[in-house]
């Protein structure tokens, strides 16, 4: 079973980056730093399968989880993903509890679910088939992502579903919805966050919220607040970050 659900099911934090670029070697870098799962984002990025396969090759043997964020509810992606070696994926705008459902019974296996089965990478190309079948429907991560005033209002709803491992708020799809788009802060934002956070802790499952910038006061923040479930910065402004901190020091010095 993955280190991410078995924190999840303790209880515990996990801690996720967040790949933009679709780069195995920028995978690789952040898994040797001790990230619980890196999400591959498929939704707003170039992304495409042969990448995930990359990032999943990358990961192979560092205890660092894979999750692909799918573009949409799609159940013939999340199989893709899945036989690529991926340990769940995340759903992205899941907006009322048949979605919910949709998105727990495309990542499992019959009877639990509609996923397909095959020989495929994630089964040793059919070496491992009998104890991976098994063992997946247990095994597998579900994560559906409330980013929407709409998720909000049926949040109870959703998170009542059974199989789900956590539920993730994305801040700034969220604010959009709400006519503040990157007001994170705002307080009605903030409220929404906070009833996504509490119908969570209502039906057990794990909260989880990103936080975009890198910056770890804010993450033990969410941490001390409830949230579980956190993707911690962006690929891409890790570089960005790193970059514009040389400049800085280095034109001061100029």
């Amino acid at each position: 079973m993955s280190n991410t659900k078995i924190k999840l099911a303790a209880g515990r934090p996990v801690f996720g980056g967040w790949l933009m670029t679709g780069s195995a070697i920028v995978a690789e870098i952040m898994a040797g730093e001790g990230f619980d799962f890196l999400g591959a984002d498929m939704e707003h990025t170039a992304t495409q399968l042969d990448g995930v396969q990359q990032i999943a090759l990358a990961l192979k043997g560092t205890g660092c989880d894979l999750l692909a964020r799918l573009p949409s509810c799609d159940p013939v992606l999340a199989k893709q993903v899945l036989d690529l070696g991926a340990a769940g994926i995340i759903v992205p705008s899941v907006n009322t509890p048949a979605e919910a459902a949709q998105a727990v019974a495309m990542a499992k296996f019959p009877p639990a679910g509609i996923r397909g089965a095959s020989l495929c990478r994630a089964t040793g190309y059919g070496k491992h088939f009998p104890e991976y079948f098994a063992a997946h429907n247990r095994e597998v991560v579900v994560v559906v992502m409330l980013e929407h005033i709409k998720a909000v209002n049926q949040a109870d709803a959703i998170l009542a579903t059974p199989g789900l491992d956590a539920a993730l708020v994305g801040p700034y799809d969220l604010s959009a919805s709400m006519n503040l788009a990157g007001q994170l802060d705002h307080p009605e934002v903030r409220a929404a966050q906070r009833a996504i956070l509490e119908a969570c802790q209502r039906h057990k499952v794990p909260p989880g919220i990103h936080v975009v910038a890198p910056d770890p006061a804010e993450v033990w923040r969410r941490v001390e607040e409830g949230f579980r479930f956190i993707p911690c910065g962006i690929d891409t402004l890790f570089v960005r970050e790193g970059c514009r901190k040389m400049l800085e020091g280095t034109k001061a010095e100029a």
